[in-house]
């Protein structure tokens, strides 16, 4: 019986040098013999390692546990096609990748050894890995703006009917696309789907194929058993796991080499980073960070995407720069753009998962400086909304300072585009710095956002009370996720 060790979006994990230790070590545990150790992408970034060494350091971790089979993330390309195909070159392990292409039309990394799909012995069976990355992700990483992304289905129904005249046992897909792996469970001929990209965990069963997802930074390893008769599911976590003390150290001489430990401030009470607090609504992360925006640029509002903020551990005690770079851990600039005042409305109603059909369905996509908005979760409606205490007027125009993925992007903010840049301001992680060191880091929650049920106050949507869904996408994890 075949079992898969499955990791996925450990992103950051390499940030903190012993549970990236423990994680390799759990995932080493749970190898063998009738075992395949798989990763369903953005394995390499985002991270204040993976900044400093552009992805590399993820090498010494596949080395480490010896993976047999990855896909690509939209994160994995965060230091472009270059990067990317020497992180290829120097891994064990098969890279599959069945609708990913470069700027030429030329299948990526086909001369680095990337194949559309595989046949691997595992226990005896013959199983048949393809992988299959977000057709988005041009838009959701800027570093990817050249590539093609191809239907990703299409790419399956492909590689499922090669894999089949192979004559394999079962077919296994790897997959970066999210929500998206409900439709590559209906491919037919597909016996599993080992997903990613979406930083919730998941064990279900659509269209009787077994979808799992192990979320995200590491948390957990799920061990995946599939036989005749079905598939059995074990979730394991690494915080009792031995370290490997190669990797542990490996890392902490790269983040040392840096020179990221100078102090910047002092956090007295710690900043939560989680996904409900990030995706929840205002909070202090989010609002420290719109404000270092809004500051460098002198703007009249700073916006920043829910999905840029990087999760990981509370920031408490003496704050460094490695720790603001763990935030922001994008080399890309804040920029300000000018909207109009209709503009910077509809941007507000996108901060609503309701309006932009983009990751969880309840998640909260926007954090605010300068700005007041009150939103009606019951009615879908933005109830008010002020800049600098004044109603917003929709034929004014208003500086935002943002991040320069805000103008790739279709899926966050999609109102917000190139049209409207009209300067830049410092990298993200530079600017945040910067402000704390000149006015600390202590934030508040001040009523920024406030989302509210039932209130009977008419939305300044319609007269109806109905959200603009102008911008409405689809997609699962963004924002630099």
């Amino acid at each position: 019986m075949p079992r898969f060790v499955h990791y996925s979006d450990i992103e950051n994990v390499y940030d903190d040098p012993e549970r990236a230790g423990r994680l390799a070590g759990l995932i080493t545990d749970l190898d063998g013999p009738d075992a395949a150790v798989v990763g369903s992408g953005d394995d390499t970034a985002p991270g204040v390692a993976a900044t400093v060494s552009s992805g590399r350091q993820a090498v010494d971790f596949y080395r480490a546990i010896d993976t047999d089979v990855e896909t690509f993330g939209n994160h994995d390309f965060d230091f472009g096609g270059d990067a990317a195909r020497a992180v290829v070159t120097d891994s064990p392990q098969t890279w599959v990748s069945a609708n990913v292409y470069d700027e030429d039309g030329e299948r990526f990394a086909e001369a680095e050894g990337v194949v559309p799909w595989t046949v691997e012995r595992v226990d005896g069976d013959r199983v048949g890995f393809f992988g299959v990355t977000d057709p988005a992700t041009d838009s959701l990483n800027p570093m990817a703006a050249d590539m093609e992304f191809t239907d990703p289905y299409e790419a399956a129904r492909e590689a499922v009917a090669d894999l089949r005249a192979e004559g394999v046992d079962h077919v296994v897909a790897v997959s970066h696309l999210g929500g998206g792996d409900d439709d590559l469970a209906a491919v037919d001929g597909i016996d599993l789907v080992l997903g990613g990209h979406v930083h919730s965990e998941r064990v279900e069963t659509v269209e009787e194929t077994l979808c799992t997802r192990p979320g995200v930074n590491g948390e957990t390893v799920l061990e995946v058993a599939l036989d005749d008769d079905g598939a059995s599911v074990t979730r394991h976590g690494p915080a009792d796991a031995p370290v490997d003390e190669r990797v542990a150290d490996g890392l902490r001489e790269r983040i040392a080499a840096a020179g990221l430990d100078r102090a910047v401030g002092r956090v007295d009470e710690p900043i939560e980073r989680s996904e409900a607090t990030v995706h929840g609504g205002e909070c202090r992360i989010g609002n420290v960070v719109a404000d270092a925006y809004r500051w460098a640029a002198d703007a009249d509002v700073g916006l920043q995407n829910a999905g840029g903020l990087r999760l990981g551990h509370d920031l408490a005690g003496e704050v460094t720069e490695a720790d603001l770079l763990s935030v922001l851990p994008f080399e890309e600039p804040i920029v300000v753009v000018e909207v109009t005042g209709a503009e910077l409305l509809d941007a507000f109603r996108q901060m609503s998962a309701a309006v932009v059909d983009f990751g969880e369905e309840d998640w909260w996509h926007g954090h605010l400086s300068g700005a007041r908005v009150v939103w009606d979760d019951d009615r879908e409606v933005l109830v008010e909304a002020t800049v600098a205490g004044d109603p917003v007027d929709p034929e004014s125009l208003y500086r935002v300072a943002t991040p320069e993925y805000i103008l790739h992007s279709d899926h966050e903010f999609p109102v917000i585009g190139q049209r409207h840049r009209a300067g830049e301001h410092g990298i993200q992680h530079e600017v945040l710095a910067e402000y704390v060191r000149e006015h600390g880091i202590d934030p508040e929650i001040e009523g920024r956002i406030r989302r509210v049920s039932g209130d009977e106050r008419p939305g300044i949507d319609s007269p109806g009370g109905e959200p603009r869904a102008s911008g409405t996408t689809g997609g699962d994890a963004g924002g630099d996720e």
